[in-house]
């Protein structure tokens, strides 16, 4: 099952238009990169210049995130509400192996897609900074394994709305999620800046509810210059209100969590 799915998201239209978007990305961030080094003046501190390379590095792996978390929801969205709605899931679900199998086998599958899809991003980001600055980010492996974790986390949601939901309907509640988590995010960041206590609590019970963009800025510390936090002016992704490592178990724990629910409510739901 898992290898089928596999398959089936490879052929997938989305996918190839993600990779031709990726790859457009890539092209347009390396030109970018070449022209800001060209603009550098021989005045230009080396420090300085290194923060600045550094941010845009960040800025690209940030987009990299973005088209990576994205590209799981617009993917994985109707692979099991879609399948339901129109009755296909009953061919599957006719052979001897139980419901749980069938969706843990899809998910391995997509599990599989984006681990692919986030190693070339991630590795074709990094190529292109090194071979045009001479630079890397600080644990590239574990910033792309928490961007993983961030995927994994948008995928299991996904089927786990998807068993009760059409398509539609789905891909609005997955897709307003991650957006509310953005907004938490943020809303953790500001509270650094003024020590806002109500601020930051709100801010972590949004994150607490979709854990995704707090993933997101663990993995930004962990690739970030040393340098961003003395120096906050060239800091993209300014550390402030940084999610901590217990936040990263939590993440872990809601994806168990949500992953379980969807297989509970497949196995329940009549197909």
């Amino acid at each position: 099952m898992a290898g089928i799915t596999f398959r089936e998201a490879a052929r997938k239209r989305i996918l190839w238009t993600a990779l031709i978007a990726g790859a457009g990305f890539l092209m347009v961030f390396g030109v970018g990169l070449h022209l800001q080094i060209a603009d550098f003046r021989a005045s230009t501190p080396a420090f300085v210049r290194y923060q600045i390379l550094s941010g845009m590095l960040m800025v690209g792996l940030y987009t990299v995130d973005l088209l990576a978390v994205v590209m799981t929801i617009l993917t994985c969205v109707d692979t099991l509400a879609g399948e339901i709605s129109s009755g296909t899931i009953q061919a599957i679900a006719m052979k001897p192996m139980g419901r749980w199998q069938i969706l843990i086998g899809k998910w391995l599958g997509f599990a599989g897609m984006l681990a692919v899809y986030v190693t070339m991003m991630f590795g074709g980001t990094i190529a292109v900074v090194q071979s045009v600055a001479g630079m890397t980010p600080q644990h590239p492996l574990r910033g792309a394994l928490l961007v993983f974790l961030e995927c994994l986390i948008a995928l299991s949601v996904c089927f786990m709305f998807g068993t009760w939901f059409s398509t539609l309907t789905n891909g609005v509640i997955v897709l307003g999620l991650h957006g509310l988590a953005f907004m938490g995010g943020w809303l953790e960041q500001m509270s650094g800046f003024t020590e806002g206590e109500r601020l930051s609590l709100a801010g972590t019970v949004v994150s607490l509810l979709m854990p995704t963009e707090a993933v997101w800025r663990r993995a930004a510390f962990e690739m970030e210059s040393p340098l961003a936090g003395s120096l906050p002016q060239f800091a993209i992704f300014s550390d402030v209100s940084l999610p901590s490592p217990a936040m990263i178990g939590y993440a872990v724990f809601y994806l168990v969590i949500v992953l379980s629910v969807a297989i509970y409510h497949f196995q329940q739901r009549d197909l």
